[in-house]
């Protein structure tokens, strides 16, 4: 008896998820007929759902940010090609068209200039992803452990010296890449950052509707949360200014 319960459960788990996956796919198909159609409203609903699924992906992140983009919702798009931009660093068209995106945004905050160090670690980091980083920290990984059983094992001077060096280079780039794939993973799961999804929000000074407004933030731009306190959310921007605003002003990427 138990053994039949077990078996129906089994099936049931396999016909629904069976379900879902046919559902997803014909929601997809739908999705990318409309946006084709010019549809770009029944495309956003049709994408929507697959994420209402629990399902997500670049592709998804990225076809939903252009539907939101042709629709003129520009928090939205910047919303979700940052999404793709999470999953998929490297893909020059989602950038193309998030900075084509942002050019619309009505602020124009100066960037505190970064040191250049940082700036260009983080251009190779951004250059492959998350799981692409992973893979070949594993492939050093493997390469340091031949070099070092070369290094062990052989009996010749020179062969232990390839060995000794060989390890030690594959070390070096284990290090590296390891560093690369673990600092884009915590970016893939952070939370920290959001855009600005009120047409104009006013920043306040403290957590209180009543608080003297520091500046005003329009749709699109975007924000790092720094604190939260209940509903709001202590936030700042690029040049450095902090303020709160509600969390229903803003939506975290």
């Amino acid at each position: 008896m138990k053994r039949i319960i077990i078996s129906t459960v089994l099936l049931l788990m396999s016909v629904v998820a069976s379900a879902t996956a046919q559902t997803s796919s014909e929601h997809w198909e739908a999705g990318n007929k409309a946006y084709i159609d010019g549809d770009y409203e029944k495309a956003i609903e049709e994408y929507n759902s697959i994420l209402n699924g629990g399902e997500y992906s670049m592709k998804l992140y990225y076809n939903l940010a252009n539907a939101y983009f042709k629709t003129g919702a520009n928090g939205k798009a910047i919303l979700y090609y940052n999404k793709a931009l999470r999953i998929a660093p490297s893909q020059e068209d989602i950038r193309h068209n998030l900075a084509l995106a942002e050019a619309q945004t009505k602020d124009r905050i100066a960037v505190i200039p970064e040191f250049f160090l940082n700036r260009w670690l983080r251009t190779v980091r951004n250059s492959m992803s998350c799981t692409a980083w992973s893979v070949l920290s594993l492939l050093m990984l493997g390469v340091m452990l031949a070099f070092g059983l070369l290094f062990l094992l052989a009996s010749r001077i020179r062969v232990r010296k390839v060995g000794f060096y060989g390890a030690l280079c594959a070390s070096v780039l284990f290090v590296a890449t390891t560093s690369f794939a673990i600092s884009s993973r915590n970016d893939m799961l952070s939370h920290s950052e959001a855009i600005v999804m009120g047409t104009a929000i006013s920043i306040k000074s403290s957590p209180d509707r009543s608080a003297t407004d520091l500046f005003v933030l329009h749709e699109g731009t975007k924000v790092e949360v720094v604190t939260e306190v209940d509903e709001w959310c202590e936030i700042v921007i690029a040049d450095g200014k902090k303020g709160w605003t509600e969390r229903k002003n803003i939506e975290e990427i």
